[in-house]
C-alpha cells in the first residue's frame, strides 16, 4: 500500500506540466510548419499558360495530275434541269469513277497450341512435422489408450491448399485416422 499513500510533489507536477507543454509546442510547430510548406508547394506548382488561337486550316491542295500513260477521263456530262416553274434549279453531274486499289488482307495470327496441363509433383511448404503434434492427440484416444500410425494421401489444388484427404493405411483407430485427415486439411500447405 506504499504506492497509494504517496502524494505528488510539486517538482513532479512541474515536470509533468513542462513535458505536456513541450509536446503541445512541438505538435503546434509541426502542424503549422507542414501546412505552410504544403501551401507554398501548391503555389509553386501552379502553372499558367497563354491560350493561342488555332491557325485556320490550310486549303486543300488540288490532286496531282494523272499519270501520262492513262487515258484521259471521260468528259463530264450535265443533265439539263427539269422544267420547273419555281426559281429552284437542280443540276446533276456525272463524275468519272476512280480506280480503287485492292486492299491487302493480313493473314490471321495463329496462336501456338496450348500445352496440356500436367500434374506436377509439389512439395510441402514449411515443416510438415509441425502440422500434427502431440498436443493434437484426441482426448478420447488418450482415455482409451489408442495409438498407431496413420498413412494418408492428400490431394492439393493449384493454390497449394489441400482439397481432399484419404487414409491409405489405418492406425487401427477411427478417431486417430479422422483427426489426422482433419488436421492436415486445415494446416498443410504445399508448393
Amino acid at each position: 500500500m506504499a504506492y497509494a499513500d504517496q502524494e505528488m510533489s510539486t517538482r513532479r507536477v512541474a515536470a509533468i506540466a513542462f513535458v505536456a507543454l513541450l509536446h503541445a509546442g512541438v505538435g503546434y510547430a509541426l502542424v503549422t510548419g507542414l501546412a505552410y510548406n504544403a501551401a507554398k508547394e501548391m503555389y509553386e506548382d501552379l502553372k499558367t499558360f497563354d491560350v493561342v488561337p488555332e491557325e485556320p486550316d490550310k486549303p486543300e491542295e488540288p490532286p496531282p495530275p494523272p499519270p501520262k500513260d492513262m487515258p484521259p477521263p471521260p468528259p463530264q456530262v450535265t443533265v439539263p434541269p427539269p422544267l420547273v416553274t419555281s426559281s429552284v434549279v437542280t443540276t446533276n453531274v456525272i463524275r468519272p469513277i476512280e480506280t480503287v486499289k485492292p486492299i491487302e488482307v493480313a493473314k490471321p495470327i495463329e496462336k501456338p497450341p496450348e500445352k496440356p496441363k500436367i500434374a506436377v509433383k509439389g512439395g510441402p511448404k514449411g515443416n510438415p512435422g509441425g502440422w500434427v503434434t502431440n498436443d493434437d492427440y484426441p482426448p478420447s484416444a488418450k482415455r482409451n489408450e489408442e495409438s498407431g500410425t496413420t498413412g494418408v494421401r492428400v490431394e492439393v489444388g493449384t493454390d497449394g491448399k489441400p482439397t481432399g484427404c484419404s487414409v491409405t493405411s489405418s492406425s487401427g483407430s477411427g478417431t486417430l485416422d479422422d483427426a489426422a485427415c482433419r488436421l492436415l486439411m486445415r494446416r498443410a500447405k504445399f508448393t
